[in-house]
């Protein structure tokens, strides 16, 4: 942030002092000062310097750039710039661009001979005796002995060889000019007993406070009688700051860390291979997706009365899937990002498909893979928190409250920027991306749950196609570098050129920027995704081998008859009676079988695989199964004599009322279900005496988004509602400084007039009508309580069902759900020049 040449004297004069591109970037660094729009600079620079504001704030330092913060918290201020480069020797030339980031972000004011921290910063990094710094220096020498007796600061000075002052102020002062002067604090210390000396050397790097008895030892009154120590607490002593400077020699840290660490590489693979493994990965992924969503539309698991998905219901799922819990964990939930599986809203919840879920199947494979890619970057649900317990002791379960954390998509970004900087074909160590994103964000999140988000996002990469061997595969670049430069811009066209995604901005979580990169990745993987086969391989075994991805329907037809055994580049699937029979009880026939495998098969059909198919034709149906309860009918009188015989059939309690038929007072379908245990082939049985076809109906909710999800700060704002932001706060600046702020800019008729409702195309085409030409327009909007009410409104952007715009009514920029606007109605008139209709203009 520039400012002029006159150093200012608060803030907000250097707010003032600073351009519009200055103003823009902070409000870019820290968009939570966005909303509400400040009136004016002095309102933004007093929200700049609160609390919580600053806390967010320090969170986006990278490690050096905190460094340099703290080195200032415990410089005087205000501190000239060489007094600065001086407590972080052998970083100086890495000094000024930390100073600069701070500036940006209005953590520091002040030209370079006057350095100021803002005081709250100066309030959470300056150390304290309940909040050590990571400097590990203690209080100044007038803060430590801020409790101290006058006489006994006189007698600190007599012991120090300093003449005695007229006040303890003077005193104090006489004693900081002694530790500060290096030749008289060196003579000082070379008449040190030795073990005095030991106590310093371990106290000089921190914890700078340790305790002492009632009657310490002569080394440690020494250092007591010459204020080396000061007495701080009953029992307990401080190492003044000034003295543990000297001590280490100017230095503010052990060890300043200007660079990022190295990214050393784990492995080396062929990015071509790396590609094509990736590819493989990526269509595997929709393959588990989709199983896993057709067994839950047969039949989906219950919801838990506090929400979520019950252990056994996982654990079922996992089996189902022949996955480990955790990965069917990530699968479920990453189903649940994308939109395709929610609630069904029933009297008895149950998790099921979302209509979305048929549309998804109707895609190409590419444009599926690319709605689970969008659901999973913009997620802020840590799958890997399931099973585990909050901070009030309550078990988290997956698709259940509680798994939201709101820097994970920031993070996940974060791994893909670092995957993205490694040569092409190259996967780093997984610790090394760790301790890099710990560089860069030492304060963002806990270690626990860096580590957690860390390990996470990288198998999650593998498993979704993303990486491939560890590596970033080349179609997932898009996902992380911005568009492609415009013609004629050299440092940006080399930057591309040379793939360096170091301080690349990355896409928003939510937003145009992540469809956008989400398409040029699916457009990139379509070339590499293999053709879905017309056909398989059929082995003597009873097994089908398809040798690539099958076209859905035969797929579908396919698991029908058969069981899927294994998966990977080639699927097995292997055929049994219980196949058969499922096949033969959703409808087919035995010809009809025969018919799709010869068909199918590239192979000729094995003997085997055609007399099972006979075989379990010719028994299924002879049994037929009706309501009696139940009855149980059969021409064959030697098939019933054979059952009545079975022992294990006396839990049914058969009953013959006649030569070919049984009763029983079971259910028809544990009937069915038991006979087949028995090794029957039973067929249900209609009211008409016809066999009943089952064909399972696949359950879908009513209609559901995709959970919103859920970041801890704001998202970045564009370019021009940026302008739009700056010019509003410049021109209320101005207001101030010379007249009282404008009135609002309301409809004259806002009291008189009913809320405008409209039809949705009509309230659409106003809006967007309205942000093309700068005009204002007026809204109906329904409150959180349920009331419509009539707001004046600037829009400024129309997409993604939102409108953002600058709301006369609140005076502040917002941000409205499209769904909750009744109408919208243009106002006639010339609009105001606000900052919005200024920065359209200039744009």
């Amino acid at each position: 942030m520039t400012t002029s040449a006159g150093s200012p004297r608060t803030l907000a004069d250097a707010l003032r002092a600073a351009g519009d591109d200055a103003l823009a970037e902070l409000l870019r660094a820290r968009p939570d000062l966005l909303s509400p729009l400040p009136g004016d600079l002095s309102q933004l620079a007093t929200r700049a310097a609160t609390r919580v504001s600053v806390l967010r704030a320090l969170e986006h330092l990278d490690t050096f750039t905190l460094q340099v913060a703290e080195a200032l918290a415990v410089a005087p201020q205000p501190c000239p710039y060489e007094t600065l480069a001086g407590l972080l020797p052998g970083a100086e030339e890495r000094v000024p661009r930390a100073v600069d980031t701070l500036r940006t972000r209005a953590l520091v004011w002040g030209g370079p001979g006057q350095l100021r921290l803002v005081r709250t910063v100066q309030e959470l990094l300056a150390p304290t005796a309940q909040r050590p710094s990571s400097t590990g220096l203690g209080p100044t020498l007038a803060e430590a002995a801020s409790g101290m007796s006058p006489r006994r600061i006189q007698e600190l000075l007599t012991a120090a060889g300093l003449r005695s002052t007229p006040d303890s102020v003077s005193a104090l002062a006489a004693l900081a000019s002694l530790v500060g002067d290096t030749e008289r604090m060196t003579r000082l210390l070379d008449a040190a007993p030795e073990p005095a000396l030991a106590v310093l050397e371990r106290l000089k790097w921190g914890p700078p406070y340790g305790e002492i008895s009632a009657r310490p030892a002569p080394h440690l009154r020494w250092l007591l009688d010459r204020g080396l120590l000061i007495p701080v607490s009953p029992g307990t002593v401080a190492l003044p700051r000034e003295v543990a400077l000297h001590l280490r020699g100017g230095r503010a840290h052990r060890t300043p860390r200007p660079l990022p660490p190295e990214l050393t590489a784990q492995a080396s693979h062929d990015p071509h291979g790396v590609d094509a493994a990736a590819a493989g990965q990526a269509h595997a992924a929709l393959a588990v997706v989709e199983e896993l969503l057709n067994t839950w539309g047969r039949e989906g698991p219950p919801v838990l009365r506090a929400g979520g998905l019950g252990v056994r219901d996982q654990k079922r799922t996992a089996v189902a899937l022949d996955l480990p819990e955790p990965e069917a964990v990530f699968w479920i939930e990453l189903a649940y990002a994308a939109g395709l599986v929610a609630a069904d809203g029933e009297a008895n919840e149950r998790y099921a498909p979302t209509p979305a879920y048929d549309s998804w199947l109707e895609g190409s494979p590419e444009t599926r893979w690319g709605r689970l890619i969008a659901g999973w970057l913009t997620s802020t649900r840590v799958p890997g928190l399931a099973g585990g317990r909050d901070s009030k002791g309550r078990a988290l379960a997956a698709l259940g409250p509680g798994l939201d954390r709101g820097p994970a998509a920031e993070l996940r970004r974060g791994v893909l920027r670092l995957l993205a900087e490694a040569p092409a074909g190259t996967a780093p160590e997984p610790a090394a991306v760790r301790e890099r994103l710990t560089w860069e964000q030492p304060r963002r999140m806990p270690a626990e749950l860096r580590r957690l988000l860390c390990e996470a996002t990288l198998a999650e990469a593998e498993r979704l196609g993303v990486t491939g061997r560890g590596a970033l595969a080349s179609y997932s670049r898009p996902l992380v570098r911005p568009p492609a430069p415009e013609p004629g811009d050299p440092e940006a066209a080399e930057a591309a050129r040379t793939g360096s995604a170091t301080d690349t901005p990355l896409p928003e979580p939510t937003g145009p920027e992540t469809t956008a990169a989400v398409e040029a990745a699916v457009a990139r993987l379509a070339v590499l995704l293999p053709r879905p086969l017309d056909h398989f391989l059929l082995q003597a075994d009873l097994t089908a081998v398809a040798p690539g991805p099958l076209e859905r329907d035969l797929a579908h037809d396919l698991s029908t008859i058969a069981d899927i055994e294994s998966r990977g580049a080639a699927t097995v699937y292997r055929f049994s009676p219980d196949s058969v029979r499922r096949a033969l009880d959703s409808g087919w026939s035995a010809p009809r079988l025969h018919a799709f495998l010869a068909e199918r098969s590239r192979t000729p059909v094995p003997q085997p695989l055609s007399y099972l198919v006979d075989d379990t034709a010719r028994r299924h149906g002879h049994l037929r199964v009706g309501a009696a309860s139940a009855y149980l009918r059969c021409d064959d009188e030697s098939l019933i004599e054979q059952l009545l015989a079975d022992r294990r059939s006396e839990s049914l309690r058969l009953r013959r009322i006649a030569p070919t038929v049984l009763v029983t007072t079971a259910a028809p379908g544990t009937l069915l279900e038991q006979l087949r245990e028995l090794g029957f082939a039973p067929a249900a049985e209609s009211a008409e005496g016809g066999v009943v076809t089952v064909r399972h109906t696949a359950h879908r909710t009513p209609p559901r988004r995709a959970p919103e999800p859920a970041p801890d700060s704001p998202p970045t704002a564009d370019d021009t509602l940026l302008a739009a932001a700056v010019r509003a706060i410049r021109t209320g600046d101005h207001a101030t400084g010379t007249a009282r702020p404008a009135a609002r800019v309301t409809d004259p008729a806002d009291g008189r007039r009913e809320v405008p409702r409209t039809p949705a195309d009509e309230t659409l085409a106003a809006l967007r009508s309205a942000a093309r030409g700068g005009a204002l327009v007026r809204i109906g909007y329904v409150g959180a309580d349920g009331v419509a009410a009539g707001r004046v409104l600037e829009p400024v952007r129309v997409e993604g069902g939102f409108v953002t715009s600058f709301d006369h009514t609140a005076e502040e920029v917002r941000t409205y759900p499209l769904h909750r606007i009744t109408g919208a109605v243009l106002l006639p008139g010339e609009a105001p020049a606000s900052g919005a209709q200024e920065a359209r203009r200039a744009g």
